[in-house]
């Protein structure tokens, strides 16, 4: 049996023009400001030395004639424990075909294909992260960022055009009609001035994927 209730889904997106429902975002000009406050990454490694250790085993050798050389301590990296559970091949994998499939019906409606653009790709990485690692499922960081403002931190400073984002749906193919059965999240696909596209995917511990997806025209 599947982990994933099968409706537990959800959808959110943000247009720059918005219809009824959707959230009016910020220009790029005015969120740069709070852009070097936006999380690029979750969990910091940490090192650390066991010097004191090091001092007492050598303490306790007996002395030779000759000096013995002194023992070198090498840092241990701590991993931090997270939620995310990262897979970077497949990862990756997965972004692209989402974007594969957004330009398919791009292509099919009027609209030229979106080129990946790395910029976005770390935006929405980053923003996927945030909502795994903190908990929580918005177009409004953690840290109260926008869409906006997260492009720009991840250095795409100009054009920024919408986000769609999504969690529990298994596989490219679902978050991509899932988004296309929304209209504000069809609209955002078919905004035929965006020109370039990153998608980030996360997962929870229990396996549970968050989708980002980000748009650029530039």
């Amino acid at each position: 049996m599947t982990r994933f209730p099968r409706r537990a889904t959800v959808l959110a997106a943000v247009l720059l023009a918005a219809p009824l429902g959707f959230t009016l975002t910020a220009t790029a000009a005015s969120a740069a400001p709070a852009a070097a406050q936006v999380v690029t990454a979750a969990g910091d490694a940490v090192a650390s030395v066991d010097v004191a250790a090091a001092v007492s085993k050598t303490k306790k050798k007996k002395k030779k004639k000759t000096t013995a050389k002194k023992p070198v301590t090498k840092p241990v990296t701590k991993p931090v424990t997270t939620p995310v559970t990262t897979k970077p091949v497949e990862s990756s994998s997965l972004e692209t075909e989402v974007v594969t499939l957004t330009n398919n019906y791009r292509v099919a409606n009027g609209c030229g294909a979106m080129r990946i653009d790395t910029k976005l790709v770390a935006a929405a990485r980053a923003h996927s992260t945030d909502m795994v690692t903190n908990n929580f499922f918005s177009h409004t960081g953690s840290n109260g960022s926008t869409f906006v403002q997260r492009e720009v931190a991840a250095g795409y400073t100009t054009g920024a055009s919408a986000e769609n984002i999504a969690w529990g749906y298994r596989s490219p193919k679902e978050v991509v009609d899932g988004w296309i059965a929304s209209p504000g999240h069809k609209a955002n696909i078919l905004n035929c001035g965006s020109v370039a596209v990153g998608v980030g995917v996360a997962y929870k511990a229990d396996g549970t994927p968050y989708w980002t997806q980000d748009f650029g025209r530039v």
